[in-house]
C-alpha cells in the first residue's frame, strides 16, 4: 500500500501519475490522504464556473452526475485518466481510496511524495485554488469534528 500525502499537489499532474502507476503494476494499490488540499491551477472565476458547469449539466433523474466533495472529485479524476469501461481500468479504479483527512490506519505512515505534481514551483504566481474552496462553492459543508 502505497500512501500520497495530497497536500499542495497539482490535482491532473497527481491523478495522471496516480493512473499510470496503476496501470503499470497490476497489484500495487494507492491511497490519498488530505484530497481537501489538493490544488487545481488557474484562475479561480474560471475554475469556479468550469466546474459549476459540470455539475448543473445532465438531471437530477439522468446523468453524468458530477461529484462535490473533494475526495470524490480526485478518484474522479483519477477515473478519466484510466480506460475505466474496460476491466483493465475497473480494476486498477478499485485499486485506489482517497480520503478526506488522514484517517487513523494511516496516521503516523510515512507517504510518498510526487515530486511532478508538487505545485510549490508550478504557481508561483498565486493562480490557483484548492479542491475544498471549490466543493465548498459547489454546495459542499466540511464536516466538523
Amino acid at each position: 500500500m502505497e500512501i500520497i500525502d495530497g497536500e499542495g499537489l497539482i490535482l491532473g499532474r497527481l491523478a495522471s501519475e496516480v493512473a499510470k502507476q496503476l496501470l503499470k503494476e497490476k497489484d500495487k494499490e494507492i491511497a490519498i490522504v488530505n484530497a481537501e488540499h489538493v490544488v487545481i491551477s488557474g484562475s479561480k472565476v474560471g475554475l469556479f464556473e468550469e466546474y459549476k458547469t459540470r455539475k448543473n449539466k445532465g438531471s437530477k433523474e439522468q446523468g453524468p452526475f458530477f461529484p462535490t466533495m473533494p475526495d470524490r472529485i480526485v478518484k474522479r479524476t483519477i477515473r478519466g485518466m484510466l480506460p475505466y469501461k474496460r476491466a483493465r481500468g475497473r480494476d486498477a479504479l478499485s485499486r485506489v481510496k482517497v480520503y478526506q483527512g488522514i484517517p487513523d490506519e494511516y496516521e503516523g505512515k510515512a507517504s510518498k511524495k510526487v515530486e511532478s505534481a508538487n505545485a510549490e514551483t508550478r504557481l508561483s504566481l498565486g493562480k490557483y485554488i484548492t479542491l475544498e474552496e471549490v466543493s465548498g462553492k459547489l454546495g459542499w459543508a466540511p464536516k466538523r469534528r
